[in-house]
């Protein structure tokens, strides 16, 4: 079994003072791998990426959100006013309001939304945690099929078993392991690859048995229309989306991240140290190499830029991250 591999140098003065091991896969759009490196195909905790996943199986029980608000349904958000406006919105849709909410109290993940909220006198709240939208859209879901709501994060909940079946389906994998996030709903393990191809499938708006599907095609489009909804203003994933027509993506903790394109490439990656720094530098050389900044319509220079990660001296950059796979 192949083992994770260096896939990014730690570059100061010149000097490699470090390294960064993980694990890529790009699919080709018939959806064989085209090329990895590292481990690929052993389980891990997608984290966050799974959460597209999850929403297509609230759709698929019914929840029926206006595009942005499903977008943020699969969000990991930075807790800026729109954002929390809308997690409102759909908690008020199902006739519930923040005090339902079971993620654990948070700032916003944006420095200027969390400045805001401090300068006002806030504290830590569960609708300003990343993943209240999510949780948002499971308490809606619930209402909607009449299954109680105080525990809707149990594993053995009846919404919490149709994810899984989702999740299962979408992957192509069985589902190995079911950890708890950090925001307390259930984990579900998958591959590299699974992943993939769960985003490949969102992508070309499919099912898991690659037959289409409008609700995956609903996701995916509420993903591509509304990026700033399923990230914030200011971070790079809703950049990497602006300029990748037709693009998803979604990234997670511990260096997770999942792109897929409408050709039906699909990518995504996790470097062992988990660090979130630099996620955005091997998708941005994963795209390079697998041709896609040479594609009709996409900003390359926008795709680049995600990939910049310069380390600075006195202020000034003196370095860089840089992917080496």
């Amino acid at each position: 079994m192949s083992s994770p591999v260096v896939v990014a140098e730690i570059v100061r003065s010149g000097f490699v003072e470090g390294h960064h091991y993980g694990s890529v896969v790009a699919l080709a759009p018939d959806g064989s791998v085209d090329w990895s490196v590292g481990q690929v195909e052993a389980p891990i905790l997608p984290r966050s990426s799974n959460k597209p996943i999850q929403a297509l199986a609230m759709v698929r029980l019914g929840l029926d959100l206006d595009p942005e608000l499903l977008a943020l349904a699969c969000a990991s958000h930075s807790g800026e006013q729109f954002h929390v406006d809308g997690v409102r919105k759909i908690l008020a849709g199902a006739g519930l309001d923040e005090s339902d909410l079971q993620t654990p109290p948070d700032y916003p993940l944006d420095d200027d939304a969390k400045e805001i909220v401090i300068r006002a006198n806030g504290t830590r709240s569960p609708i300003l945690m990343n993943c209240s939208g999510k949780h948002a859209a499971m308490l809606a879901t619930c209402v909607l099929n009449g299954w109680p709501t105080k525990n809707y994060r149990d594993v053995d909940h009846p919404l919490q078993a149709a994810i899984a079946e989702t999740f299962a389906e979408m992957t192509g994998e069985p589902v190995e392991t079911t950890a708890i996030d950090g925001c307390g709903a259930p984990l579900l393990s998958a591959s590299l690859v699974g992943l993939a191809r769960a985003f490949r499938r969102l992508a070309l708006g499919t099912d898991g048995l690659d037959k289409l599907d409008h609700r995956s095609t609903r996701v995916a489009d509420a993903i591509r229309q509304h990026p700033a909804y399923v990230s914030g203003t200011h971070r790079d994933e809703r950049v990497l989306l602006a300029a990748i027509p037709g693009a998803i993506g979604k990234a997670g903790a511990e260096s997770v991240y999942a792109v897929a394109l409408p050709d039906g490439r699909a990518f995504a990656l996790k470097t062992d140290d988990g660090a979130p720094r630099v996620r955005p530098v091997l998708m941005a050389e994963a795209l390079r190499r697998s041709g896609v900044l040479e594609a009709e319509g996409v900003d390359a220079d926008a795709v680049r830029d995600t990939g910049r990660l310069p380390l600075l001296g006195g202020g000034v950059p003196v370095g860089e991250i840089r992917a080496s796979y």
